[in-house]
Parts: C-alpha cells; structure tokens; sequence
C-alpha cells in the first residue's frame, strides 16, 4: 500500500520499479492480463477483482499525465526531460494543433511545471518557420 490510507500502490500491482518505462509497464500489464483473466481462472469473484486493479494501476500508468498526476504527490522519480535543445522531434498526429504529424527542432531548453516539461518546437514548412509550445506528451521522438 501506498502512504494513504487505502489507497493501491499501482506500481506494485503491475510489479514493477516506479522509474518504468511506457515500454515496461506495457509487458508487465499483457503479462499479468494474460496470467489473471477471469476466463483462465473459471470467472471468479477473486479474479474478477484481482483483474479490476490490473487495470486500473495499467489506465493511469499508461497515460503520461494521468501517471505524473499520480507520481508527484508520492514523490516518485525525479523527471528528467526527454528532449533536449536541439532535438529532431515530431508533433503527434493525435496533438490537437494545427501541427500535427509536422516535424521540428526544440529551440530552447524545457521549462518544467509541476506535472510536465513544456517545449518551444521550430517548425519549417513551406518556407515559413513557426516557433510553437508543446507539452512533453505531445512529442514523439524522430530517429534517423
């Protein structure tokens, strides 16, 4: 359990070091799914609920801002930045900016606010160069 009073510690349910990447916690939510589904263990109640907190620990460790929201009060990892100044990355095509699937440079180092860093992007298109600010998630990085 966790500091609070009933409250799950999701890492613990997945079994898994609260520094995991997306990558780890992925396998480990396919390997205990696989293991405890109800319909491997007859559907019952136990297994049921034992698949419920999969789940769940899998839904909030799985979405990075669900999972820094979860993270920080528990004082969790120290969050580096994934990018640096200079970076090629692209803008996520499930971004709701006007950028989406665009690629770009990080003109600037990150600025950091309680739940995520926050990236000036460089992006060239057409001739006509846009500075705009995305959060962390929003970033996928470009490997050559």
């Amino acid at each position: 359990m966790c500091g609070r009073q009933g409250e799950r510690d999701y890492y613990e349910v997945l079994g898994i070091a609260t520094n995991s990447s997306a990558e780890e916690i992925r396998r480990a939510y396919h390997r205990l799914a696989f293991q405890c589904h109800p319909d491997r263990h007859q559907e019952t109640e136990e297994a049921h609920k034992k698949m419920q907190k999969i789940n769940e620990a899998y839904a909030i460790l799985s979405d990075p801002i669900k999972r820094r929201e979860y993270d920080v009060p528990r004082g969790y990892g120290i969050r580096v930045p994934k990018f640096k100044k200079g970076s090629k990355v692209t803008i996520s095509v499930n971004c709701p900016s006007q950028y989406g699937g665009y690629t770009g440079f990080v003109d600037k180092e990150p600025v950091k606010d309680t739940f995520r860093f926050w990236y000036m992007v460089r992006i060239e298109s057409n001739g006509l160069t846009a500075v705009r600010r995305f959060a962390e998630e929003e970033l996928e990085e470009l490997y050559d």
